[in-house]
């Protein structure tokens, strides 16, 4: 059930966005060459000065621009995995995972839509419990079947609710060196 390029050469990426004080945004990107991202060999973090205002309904408009700068010249990308919706409702409405898998023409989890919580009108996210937490993770997907992508999700590393690539993502976002950190990704 890999997706193309993330066995062997392919790279799999789960990432995150923290918008900074000052008005710019920082993106990171935890990499691995499986989708269960048991070992992550390279991580990459960028700043992006300044981001669009929000605009409901357009909350895509914020994180590509991080994401793009985060992921630049990241060659062999297989799938990537993102802290959101892939698509908002069961007729298709686009949401960041949407936006994103049409930009990298990869399958995208939540992009899986990975969600911490329930969006109203997505009634379709397949609900994920993981580790101990009783409440679960909510997986959309774009570029692959949400059933398929939920194992995934599932099937990633780490005890707790959130899988440990999606936490690590968030921690160097939040909290990462301002200049991009890139390390080979080859398992070793």
């Amino acid at each position: 059930m890999e997706p193309a390029g993330c066995s062997g050469s392919g790279v799999c990426a789960a990432v995150d966005v923290h918008y900074l004080s000052t008005g710019g945004a920082r993106a990171a990107a935890a990499l691995a060459a499986d989708t269960a991202f048991a070992h992550v060999p390279a991580e990459r973090t960028a700043v992006v000065p300044r981001v669009a205002p929000y605009r409901p309904g357009e909350f895509y408009l914020l994180e590509l621009p991080p994401l793009r700068a985060v992921l630049a010249g990241l060659g062999g990308l297989g799938l990537l995995v993102v802290d959101g919706y892939a698509d908002l409702d069961p007729d298709g409405r686009p949401g960041l995972g949407a936006h994103v898998h049409a930009e990298f023409g990869i399958p995208v989890i939540g992009v899986i839509g990975v969600a911490k919580s329930r969006f109203r009108t997505a009634t379709h996210a397949v609900p994920v419990q993981r580790g101990s937490s009783v409440r679960p993770l909510f997986v959309t997907a774009a570029g692959m079947p949400a059933a398929d992508a939920a194992d995934l999700v599932r099937r990633m590393a780490g005890r707790y609710r959130l899988p440990d690539a999606l936490r690590r993502a968030d921690t160097l976002a939040r909290a990462g060196p301002t200049a991009a950190i890139m390390t080979s990704c080859q398992p070793g």
